[in-house]
């Protein structure tokens, strides 16, 4: 799965608009689209995982299910900080591009198994996480510690959820779940392009 991804975490890794923001070129307003964005993400993100939580209510699948939408609960907090910090009101208009991401999410909460969303966000979390660690270093000198919290959140998974999500991939089918993982990825890639062509 990982030599599969290779191409996409490469393009993820070295993705221009981390670039832009690491040399101060991403204005306010696109700071504000990344809050604006996340905000609909996160909430969206823990319904569905609210519904995974339902549908696999069992040991081992319910507990990591329902830990992760209390993670997100938590993100949704710590990004109210970010959002105030770079004038973030109320009123937002997602991109389609940036919300493909939840709504795959979403479609595999009503339609795939375990083993399709460990594997997903197995592959998912790693990347996402060293593009907050990015967005935290560039940021934290501009706005403090506090408002950047919601970065630190995510530069690193849950300590135990790699060993965890290992234990649904291993019950589940692999193709589908290598098809569940590829796809998430490609809608991260498509979230980060979206914003960075708002730049220009």
């Amino acid at each position: 799965m990982q030599a599969e991804l290779a191409p996409v975490e490469r393009r993820l890794a070295g993705h221009r608009y981390l670039d832009e923001l690491e040399a101060r070129r991403v204005p306010p307003e696109s700071l504000r689209a990344f809050a604006g964005e996340q905000r609909s993400i996160i909430a969206s993100d823990r319904t569905s995982f609210e519904h995974l939580a339902r549908r696999f209510p069992q040991a081992p699948a319910g507990g990591v299910f329902r830990d992760m939408a209390a993670g997100e609960s938590e993100a949704l907090r710590l990004l109210e900080r970010f959002a105030a910090a770079v004038g973030l009101g109320d009123e937002y208009e997602p991109l389609p591009g940036c919300q493909a991401y939840p709504a795959h999410v979403a479609w595999l909460a009503l339609n795939g198994s375990p083993a399709d969303v460990a594997l997903a966000f197995l592959a998912n979390l790693a990347s996402w996480g060293s593009s907050c660690v990015r967005m935290r270093d560039a940021l934290r000198p501009v706005y403090g510690a506090d408002p950047v919290a919601f970065f630190d959140f995510f530069s690193e998974p849950p300590a135990d959820f790699e060993e965890r999500a290992l234990e649904l991939v291993a019950r589940g089918e692999p193709a589908s779940a290598r098809r569940a993982a590829r796809l998430l990825q490609a809608y991260e890639l498509l979230y980060w392009d979206t914003l960075a062509d708002g730049l220009h």
